[in-house]
């Protein structure tokens, strides 16, 4: 019962934060305002800026935010104890995560759309902005060369997910022109889809399609990277209507129901026991206990668990790549400014209470029964099974298989079957890296069409270089350069391997690493724009402080300990092999020291000074 307990309060808790601090913030803080014109009206191409329901906007953020990050970083800070990385998930998702997404969405709406680092250009100054910029490049090129690699082990540990991931894409479209249809109801359509993807997960593994589902599982991962980056490219440059909207909205529906059934199965277990499993020649129902540790700070192999409980959980409590989707692609649709609250605020705790329930699954979803050499395995044993050690439980298969296999549990203990079970999960984690990989393709064209648009050395100059930017040709220019530049890391063979068709796609390996603790300093800088755009107006800060404060301090720690230790690996920082890692790594430092030094010495001169503001289109200058 007391996993149960926990799932209940953590879900009253979010509940009761949305409804007050989240309150607080919406109209005390940021003053939302339900007739202003926000930027998908004013600035409407029906491409990039389009006017849309609130809903379809929470689905598309939802699902962008919440990847495998929320997945595999809490199933592997387990190994922590379990009261730790909950404490974390649960406060830093109301605090910290929540607080983060809803400012970098508010100030993008205020500022016509723009990402957070063109933002930074305007409430902070230039160089910011450009060094912010930088800083997105570089984690966004990790994005796109590693969620090849990712799914391609998600479709090899999960084949029976393919076929219902490929058929998203035409469901999506069909629904995508559905849903366009002016005053068209979402309830007819949504249950259509809603319907479809269930069955694609429940008979897309018979017969002719688990032949499928198995040949292209044997795929090499450069050809997933090939097709899956060729995918980003057209989903980034169609109207956000025609693809990318639909997709993640149908996916939202998906993904959050199939959370619902897992509860239910929660729920199930916990009054009476897992599914039946024979023990000593009887079949029982293991009872849902906790079989992880409560905290235990030294785990075989492990880092230490200051600062690394912070970066590894990362997006289950804070991530820096959600100012980019809320600032990126969610404030040009969003309808109506109020709707900033159940979009930026809410999509954060509803991925919070995603990565409690990953803690669960793994904690007590686990003893409910896994297989060992020797048949079942049940309750303590199934634990020590998969967290036996740091290096044997941190791999990305251990991690999706702890979680997958966890909540499975919990669906097979209210009669779904094993195979339905696991392709229902395979489906869930697959869907969540897919609809992070095109969100972040989309994103990273922003990023390379503001850096483009930032060229100009006079104000005539800057608007020709906009005017290019963000034309139909700029579009595909910037969205290619995302493209090429994704592939060619992740073509470079991991650990300085051989270039073979089993070697290449794993070049995002090297800098995977600093993904988490790179992402958790661009949730500090992103709070330092937030902040700056508050004071200039005289608002309340105080409440930015400790979050901005703690997300760049512990992340540059972890960085530094990633650099220089090596956790985890044989080479020492200057070996060859790692001179990429390092490299970029203290580019990264470099770049993050000097825009908190820049914002130190503009900060006391700026409070109440509201910068210069002046109405922009793609294709006209800003300042």
């Amino acid at each position: 019962m007391n996993t149960l307990l926990i799932a209940i309060l953590a879900g009253l808790g979010f509940i009761v934060a949305y409804h007050t601090y989240g309150r607080w913030l919406g109209s005390r803080i940021f003053g939302l305002v339900a007739d202003r014109v926000c930027p998908s009206e004013a600035l409407r191409d029906d491409v990039d800026f389009v006017p849309t329901r609130k809903s379809v906007v929470f689905g598309h953020h939802f699902t962008s935010i919440a990847g495998t990050g929320p997945i595999v970083g809490p199933a592997i800070a387990v190994m922590w104890g379990w009261l730790p990385a909950l404490i974390w998930v649960f406060l830093g998702s109301i605090f910290i995560g929540a607080v983060h997404d809803f400012g970098s969405l508010v100030v993008s709406l205020r500022n016509d759309g723009q990402t957070i680092g063109d933002v930074a250009g305007r409430v902070v100054n230039r160089r910011v902005r450009m060094l912010f910029l930088l800083v997105l490049l570089i984690g966004l090129t990790i994005v796109l060369a590693i969620f090849g690699l990712v799914i391609a082990i998600v479709f090899r540990l999960f084949p029976e997910a393919i076929f219902p991931c490929i058929v998203q894409v035409p469901i999506a479209v069909i629904i995508g022109v559905w849903l366009n249809r002016r005053g068209m109801s979402l309830v007819l359509p949504s249950i259509i889809a809603l319907s479809l993807m269930y069955v694609s997960v429940i008979f897309g593994d018979w017969g002719p399609l688990a032949t499928f589902n198995h040949a292209l599982a044997d795929w090499p991962t450069m050809v997933w990277v090939f097709v899956l980056l060729g995918y980003s490219f057209i989903a980034s440059v169609l109207p956000v209507g025609v693809l990318l909207q639909p997709r993640d909205y149908i996916n939202s529906l998906q993904l959050i129901s199939t959370l619902g059934l897992v509860l239910v199965g929660l729920a199930v277990a916990a009054f009476i026991g897992g599914s039946p499993v024979e023990v000593a020649g009887e079949m029982t129902r293991p009872p849902l206990e906790i079989v992880a540790p409560m905290a235990q700070w030294d785990p075989a192999g492990a880092p230490m668990i200051f600062p690394f409980l912070f970066v590894t959980i990362a997006c289950g409590a804070i991530s820096g790549f959600h100012c980019l989707v809320a600032s990126g692609t969610s404030s040009k649709q969003l309808a109506c400014e109020t709707d900033a609250r159940f979009v930026g605020y809410g999509s954060m705790l509803t991925e919070g209470f995603l990565a409690t329930i990953v803690i669960l699954a793994c904690i007590a979803g686990l003893g409910l029964g896994v297989a060992g050499d020797s048949g079942v395995l049940l309750g303590q044993a199934a634990w020590d099974a998969r967290y036996t050690s740091w290096s044997e439980a941190g791999g990305l298969a251990s991690k999706l298989h702890a979680f997958v296999d966890g909540s499975s549990n919990f669906l097979e203990s209210m009669g779904i079957s094993e195979l339905v079970s696991l392709a229902l999960m395979g489906v869930l984690v697959a869907s969540f890296a897919a609809t992070t990989l095109d969100s972040a393709c989309r994103l990273q064209r922003y990023v390379i069409q503001e850096i483009w648009a930032s060229l100009g050395y006079s104000e005539s100059g800057k608007q020709r270089m906009r005017s290019i930017a963000w034309s139909s040709s700029g579009r595909y220019v910037a969205t290619g350069i995302a493209v090429v530049l994704g592939a060619l890391l992740a073509a470079i063979p991991a650990n300085g391997g051989e270039w073979t068709w089993a070697s290449t796609g794993t070049g995002g390996l090297i800098l995977w690493p600093l993904f988490g603790v790179t992402n958790q300093l661009l949730a500090g800088l992103a709070f330092l724009v937030i902040a700056f755009y508050l004071w200039r107006r005289n608002r309340p800060i105080w409440f930015l402080l400790f979050p901005m404060v703690l997300m760049l301090v512990i992340p540059m720690w972890a960085m530094i300990e990633q650099i220089f230790t090596n956790r985890g690996g044989d080479a020492a920082w200057w070996d060859q092999e790692r001179w990429l890692l390092v490299g970029i790594g203290l580019a990264t430092i470099a770049l993050e020291v000097w825009m908190i030094i820049e914002g130190l010495l503009l900060f006391p001169r700026v409070r109440g000074l509201i910068e210069h503001h002046e109405k922009k289109s793609p294709g006209t200058s800003v300042n």
